[in-house]
Parts: structure tokens; C-alpha cells; sequence
């Protein structure tokens, strides 16, 4: 009979009885047991931290620094309420510790009361640092705590970056207010060497003014005494100008009196002659351009008619015989047309002179017309504007005599003023010699503010003047310079899907395990017919890897589509699971068909063996060197590293390298199995009467 048939002969057991196909169908589910529920128990356990209660107590009674009001306990506080972390509850100190204490909350997180103060104090004279206060309890949960000090670290990361950030803001800003302080400094260094410069000349000048001075002096004390004679001569001039002022003042009292009568009685006739003379002005500006046209035509009519009338009288009166009855008029015709052609003259010499021009000319008549005016209308008072004329010379006469007086004191003065001219000459003397000292002190002062000015400009160009985006940005990278750049490159999207590769392969041992507890591992009826053990060993193999492909399906669907494992190679997995159960198979059906009843304790050990060595939660490098030692010979090692590859990606070598220890695995079970089944084929007394039996 062939293995196939001897295979299908032995599941055909199963479907005799209830039992038989219940134990079928628990047979099929049971990796069900090991990795759906194991891994949907731990699918995704720090996405659900949020469930986790943990006490959060805020004591900090804030603080003020650079006249601002830091609360950093409220702000983290709302921080992490805001995060979703773990499950906050805002409680008291006390309810804090008892809840920590009985289990009520895992753990707590406390903001002291001077946590502000001590943030603050960063930006002071004496920075301290702050505490976040963190109370475990392993007795709740070991896990917990060591997930809670992951968390809280950042936490404390985040408030020291925040108060780093503060701090070193400040002192970026003392540099940008330092170099403004050095820069106004540097400048006003330079416009104090700029006034010492100045200062140091002027120091010169004084000098060489004072030399000037004491020669100026000296000369002002001869000075003197030549004014003090001065003086006197002046006060004998001044004595005659009152003497003289007086003799004007009584002659000009005296025309006065004469002019007085004729003006008054007169006033009328010249306002009239004025009135006249300005609108004679006014006709002429007028009429100016013909006048300027026929002032030359004018002047050479008038003077041909006065040569002619000249002529004239010469001939008739002044040489003829017998005088002419009409001389006396011809003589005054005569005269009369001199007078005119001497006007005519006058009047085209004037409009000659002013070139054509004339817009000045008649700028000229109107102020003519003006003044004209101007007359006529004082005409009438020039008795009194004469009345006022006298009563100033007279006042003139008595300020000349005060000038004489005050000449007299003037004398008498200057005779004191040459005692002080003396003093004065000597006191100079001293002043250009302290002056000369004064010059050299200023010299070395220059020299010594241009150093000053100097010196401050390069303080001011090596102390860094930041403006508000450098500020920021430097503050950042110092308060935090170093960041994480983290690139997963085949990321694990929960826990469940990292673990899976584990629990897997555990099923699915833990499958075949309980199938040959149901399916025997070598047919008895093929062995006592004394079929040929590799016969024997197909047919108690293939039962099992035929279940196992069966639970593969059965875990995987469930895994997929329930719970929701997803596979960057799908089919692959189910590939190679298909495998893995062939290989399992072989591994356990050999140890059982070997070693009896012992073969199931054995099959159980070599189980723990591999669940300790296969690297599946921590690396196996962090174990014991025992299992460093074992890891490279069991065959779960292969396959967890080749479903992490399968599910989460990355290069398929170790999914090639494991097909290869598998298969090997696989073969070398069958192989010693048939020879299993060769040995039993001689019975004993021990097969008939097992020490053991399980």
C-alpha cells in the first residue's frame, strides 16, 4: 500500500464518530489558541496607554522673571492632558501617593511648587534646575514603570528644552544688547578722540593766542596810556562839539523864527505846486512812450527855434542902426525860447540816460508822483515838522553836552584802566605758560582716546549682535543639538505584527505537537505488514503536514481578516508557513516515533529550547551564552528571522537561507524516522510492555 493511501487511511478515522470529528476539528484550531489569541491580546498594547490611570499632581504656584508671570507647571500640565499618553487624573499630593500605594493609579507625576522658580531662574544670576517628580510601584506592574520612564524622559526633555530655550534667549539677547552697548560706546569714543582732536588744536591755538596775547597785552598797557592821553584830547573835543552844538542850536532858533512866518502863510501854494508836479508825472508816465519818442525831436525843435529867435534879435536889435519898436518882446521870446530848448535839453538828456529803459523811467516818474504827493500832503505842516526839526537839534545840543561830560569820566577811567592794562599783561604771561603745559596733556590725550576708540571697535566686531530669527534659530539648535534623525526603513506598524514572526511558528509547533498525540507517528498496521519504513515514514508524516497546511489556512485568515495582520509577501508567508508546518511535523513525528512516550516530553522541550533561542522578543545577543550557542542549530531561529523579512519586508536572503535549513531539517527527520520505522519492525519485550506510556 502505497503512503498517500496509508495517510488518507488514517484521517479517515476521524470521521467515524462525533468525538473523532470533534477532536479533528480542535486539532485544526488549536494554533488558533497560541497565536490569534496571543497575539490579538498583545496587538497593540501602547496604543491603548490612554487606559492606563496615572495621577497628575500640580503644586507649582508659578513665578515671575524679566516682569513676566511663567507658569510651567500649568503649561505642562495642559500639555499632557492634551496628549493622549495615559489616562490623567488631576488629583492631590496625598491621593496621589495612596493611589500609587494601592493600586489605583500605576504611577504619578508630580509638578513641585517651586517648579516654575526654579525654570525661571534660568534667565537669573544663580539658575537652578527643576524636578519633575516621578513615584512606580513594580508591585502594580514591572511593565508600567519602565514604559512610564520612556515617557516621562521625553517629558523632561521637552520642559528642559523649553527652559533651555529660555535661558539661552536671554543670553543671546545680553550679546545683541553688550554689542549695541559696545558699538554706542565705540561711537561715542570717536566723537570724544574727534573732540579731544579738536580740543588739542584748540589747546594749540590758546597757546599760540596767548603768545599773540601777551605781545596784545603788552601792547594794550601802551595802549592805554595812549588812550588814557586819547581821552584827554577827547574830552577837550567834546567840550568844543557841546560848544558848537550850542552855537547851531541858537542859529537854528533863529532861521526858525524867520522860516516859520513864510511857511505858514505858504503852505497852501507849495502843496499846490507839488500836486501839480505829480500829476504833471502821472500825464508824462502815461503818455511815456511818445514822450521818449519826441524828447530828441523835441530838444533839436526848441534849440533850431532858439537859434532862430537868437538870430533874430541879433539882426533886428542887437546890430541894426535904429532899434526895433518890437525888441522888448522879441528879447523876451528870445529868452523864453532859450529856456525852452535848455528844458527840452535837460528833459531828452534825462530820458537819454536811461537807454530806452523805460520801465525804469517810468518807475522813476511814479515815485516822482509819489514824493510829489507825499509834499502836498505835508506842505500844510511843514511849520510843525519845522517846530520838530528844532527841538532836535536842540536835543542834540544837550546830548553833546552829556558826551562832553561823559568824556570828562571816560578821562578820568582810562587813568585806572592803565593800572589794570599792567595787571592784565602780567596775568597773560601766566596764562601762555599754563597753556603750553595744557597743549602737551592734550596731545597724549588724543593719542590715547584714538586707542580707546579703536579697542572698542574690535570689541564690538568680535561680540555677535543677533537679531530676532538668528536668535531664534540658535537658540533652538542649542537649547536641542542633537536631534534624532530616526529612519525606519521596514517599520512594524503595532506590536501585534512585530510579535507575529514569534507566535507563529509557536502555533504551529504547538500543532503538530497535539496532532500526533491523535494521529499516530508510524502506522502499526504498515509496520506489521512489513511495508517498507520510508513508506511507513510518508504515511505518518503526511496526516500532519496535510492538518498543518490546514491550521496555517485556518491561522492566517483569522490573523488577516480578524484581526488584521497585514503582509508586505502574502503569498510567500503562506509559502513558507507551509513549510514550516512540514518541517514541524517532521521534527515531531521523528522525536515520538523514536522515543515514545519520552518523544512528547522531548517534543515539549525542544520547544522551550527554541522559544528561549530564536531571538523573538529581545535579541538573542542580550541572552545567556547557552542560548547563543544553540540559536544557530534550531530551526525556529530560521524561521523567525524569515517571517520578519515576509511580513515587515526587507531583503529576502534569510527567507531563501531558512527554505534551505527547513527542507534540510525536514529531509534528515524523515530519513531518521524511516529508520525509526525499520527498528520497530522487530518487536520487543519493551514495545509489547512500555516502561511509559503517555
Amino acid at each position: 500500500m502505497r503512503s498517500p493511501r496509508l495517510a488518507a487511511l488514517e484521517l479517515r478515522r476521524f470521521g467515524r464518530g462525533r468525538l473523532p470529528r470533534a477532536a479533528l476539528a480542535a486539532l485544526l484550531l488549536l494554533p488558533l489558541l497560541y497565536g490569534a489569541l496571543y497575539l490579538w491580546s498583545f496587538w497593540d498594547p501602547y496604543g491603548r496607554l490612554d487606559r492606563i490611570p496615572v495621577a497628575l499632581v500640580n503644586d507649582d504656584k508659578g513665578a515671575t522673571a524679566a516682569g513676566r508671570h511663567v507658569t510651567a507647571g500649568d503649561d505642562l500640565v495642559e500639555g499632557l492632558l492634551k496628549s493622549d499618553t495615559f489616562e490623567w487624573h488631576r488629583v492631590s499630593a496625598a491621593e496621589a501617593r495612596k493611589g500609587v500605594e494601592d493600586g489605583t493609579y500605576y504611577l504619578s507625576l508630580t509638578m513641585p511648587s517651586d517648579f516654575s522658580a526654579r525654570i525661571a531662574s534660568s534667565s537669573g544670576s544663580s539658575p537652578e534646575t527643576g524636578a519633575l517628580q516621578v513615584r512606580t510601584n513594580d508591585a502594580n506592574n514591572y511593565i508600567v514603570g519602565q514604559i512610564s520612564r520612556t515617557v516621562f524622559n521625553e517629558v523632561r526633555t521637552a520642559a528642559s528644552t523649553k527652559a533651555s530655550r529660555s535661558f539661552l534667549d536671554r543670553i543671546f539677547i545680553s550679546f545683541s544688547d553688550i554689542h549695541g552697548a559696545t558699538v554706542k560706546a565705540a561711537e561715542g569714543a570717536d566723537r570724544l578722540n574727534g573732540g579731544i582732536g579738536k580740543a588739542e588744536k584748540g589747546s594749540k591755538d590758546l597757546a599760540d593766542g596767548l603768545k599773540q596775547a601777551k605781545k596784545g597785552s603788552g601792547r594794550l598797557s601802551s595802549g592805554v596810556k595812549k588812550l588814557d592821553k586819547g581821552a584827554g584830547d577827547l574830552q577837550d573835543g567834546t567840550q568844543q562839539v557841546a560848544d558848537g552844538t550850542q552855537a547851531l542850536a541858537d542859529r537854528v532858533d533863529g532861521a526858525a523864527d524867520q522860516v516859520r512866518p513864510f511857511l505858514k502863510k505858504n503852505g497852501r501854494q507849495i502843496a499846490d505846486t507839488a500836486t501839480l508836479v505829480a500829476d504833471s508825472a502821472g500825464v508824462i508816465g502815461d503818455r511815456l512812450d511818445t514822450f521818449v519818442a519826441t524828447a530828441p525831436l523835441a530838444e533839436s525843435g526848441t534849440r533850431t527855434a532858439s537859434e532862430a529867435l537868437d538870430a533874430v534879435y541879433a539882426k533886428r536889435c542887437a546890430k541894426a542902426l535904429l532899434p526895433d519898436p518890437a525888441c522888448g518882446d522879441l528879447k523876451k521870446a528870445k529868452d523864453a525860447a532859450a529856456d525852452a530848448a535848455r528844458l527840452a535839453k535837460d528833459v531828452n538828456t534825462v530820458v537819454q540816460d536811461y537807454d530806452g529803459d523805460t520801465k525804469a523811467l517810468k518807475k522813476d516818474l511814479k515815485t516822482l508822483q509819489r514824493q510829489a504827493r507825499a509834499l502836498a500832503k505835508a506842505a500844510p505842516h511843514l511849520s510843525e515838522d519845522l517846530d520838530d526839526a528844532v527841538a532836535k537839534v536842540d536835543a542834540l545840543n544837550k546830548g553833546a553836552a552829556q558826551v562832553a561830560k561823559g568824556a570828562k569820566r571816560l578821562h578820568t577811567g582810562l587813568g585806572t584802566a592803565t593800572t589794570g592794562a599792567a595787571d592784565l599783561d602780567s596775568g597773560v604771561g601766566e596764562l601762555k605758560t599754563g597753556a603750553i603745559d595744557l597743549n602737551g596733556g592734550m596731545y597724549k590725550l588724543v593719542d590715547g582716546s584714538g586707542k580707546l576708540a579703536g579697542g572698542l571697535h574690535d570689541g564690538a566686531g568680535r561680540i555677535p549682535d543677533y537679531d530676532e530669527a538668528d536668535r531664534d534659530r540658535r537658540t533652538q539648535v542649542m537649547s536641542d543639538p542633537v536631534q534624532l534623525a530616526s529612519r525606519d526603513l521596514h517599520k512594524a506598524p503595532n506590536y501585534g505584527t512585530g510579535f507575529a514572526p514569534y507566535f507563529i511558528p509557536l502555533s504551529l509547533w504547538v500543532g503538530s505537537m497535539v496532532a500526533y498525540m491523535l494521529i499516530p507517528p508510524l502506522n502499526r498496521r504498515a509496520l506489521a505488514a512489513g511495508a517498507s519504513a520510508w513508506r511507513i515514514s510518508l504515511a505518518g508524516w503526511l496526516p500532519v503536514a496535510a492538518v498543518g497546511v490546514l491550521q496555517t489556512a485556518a491561522l492566517m485568515a483569522v490573523l488577516h481578516w480578524a484581526i488584521g495582520l497585514e503582509m508586505v509577501h502574502t503569498a510567500g508567508t503562506i509559502g513558507f508557513l507551509f513549510l514550516v508546518t512540514a518541517c514541524f511535523a517532521a521534527l515531531v513525528q521523528w522525536l515520538n516515533a523514536r522515543f515514545g512516550a519520552a518523544g512528547r516530553i522531548l517534543v515539549l522541550a525542544l520547544l522551550m529550547l527554541q522559544l528561549t533561542s530564536a531571538g523573538g522578543t529581545y535579541p538573542v545577543q542580550t541572552s545567556p551564552g547557552f542560548f547563543n550557542a544553540i540559536h544557530p542549530f534550531l530551526p525556529m531561529s530560521y524561521v523567525v528571522e524569515a517571517l520578519r523579512r515576509l511580513v515587515t519586508g526587507g531583503g529576502l536572503g534569510p527567507v531563501w537561507q531558512a527554505c534551505a535549513v527547513l527542507a534540510a531539517f525536514t529531509a534528515g527527520a524523515l530519513v531518521l524516522t524511516a529508520l525509526a520505522a525499520r527498528r520497530m519492525q522487530v518487536w520487543t519485550l519493551d514495545r509489547l510492555h512500555p516502561e511509559l506510556s503517555l
